[in-house]
């Protein structure tokens, strides 16, 4: 019995609150300070995402408010709104290292630009590892501020995305002012 009272005492909290965006409705977390989480609600990687930092963090939801999640409000507002192309809001991932590093290069494209999943493999120095960036990059539990939408396929194609096809075909129009076909 000890020991459960003891894990309850070093369960930590992860914030949650819902945000409604013109593309549908997304979860934001956050933990210590940091984003770790800005995800589809309705995604059908939702489950395993929310294991995988709740998990990793040891901190379990709760539904609330924190300045990193008003911040975030505020960001995303000013990008659905076309008054802000970069985010500069503190992240925290939560997956494996390769996980990691495909994360931190997806915040290298620039906004308004695509590239394939080819493209990403090049950038990462692993041409031959296109499905294991292809994979790492569907885990990416901090959808829009880690652009994980702006990766397509060789043939210019949508192709995976968290949010859905329609989602990721509205965020490109949103950040390249042209219609986009699916």
């Amino acid at each position: 019995m000890e020991n459960k009272e003891e894990n309850k005492e070093e369960m930590k909290v992860v914030w949650i609150q819902p945000y409604q965006s013109p593309c549908g409705e997304l979860i934001l977390g956050s933990f210590e300070g940091k984003l770790c989480l800005c995800d589809w609600q309705n995604g059908r990687r939702r489950e395993l995402i929310d294991k995988r930092i709740q998990k990793n963090l040891r901190a379990q939801y709760e539904t609330g408010m924190s300045e990193t999640i008003r911040q975030t409000i505020i960001r995303l507002d000013e990008y659905f709104a076309r008054q802000r192309t970069t985010f500069d809001i503190p992240l925290l991932f939560t997956g494996t290292d390769f996980q990691k590093t495909v994360w931190r290069e997806l915040q290298n494209i620039p906004y308004g630009k695509t590239i394939s999943y080819a493209e990403l493999s090049g950038r990462l120095g692993n041409p031959k590892a296109v499905r294991a960036i292809a994979s790492a990059n569907g885990a990416n539990a901090i959808s829009v501020l880690v652009p994980c939408h702006r990766v397509i396929g060789s043939n210019h194609k949508l192709v995976g995305y968290g949010g859905g096809l329609p989602v990721k075909k509205m965020l490109l129009e949103l950040e390249s002012n042209e219609k986009l076909l699916l």
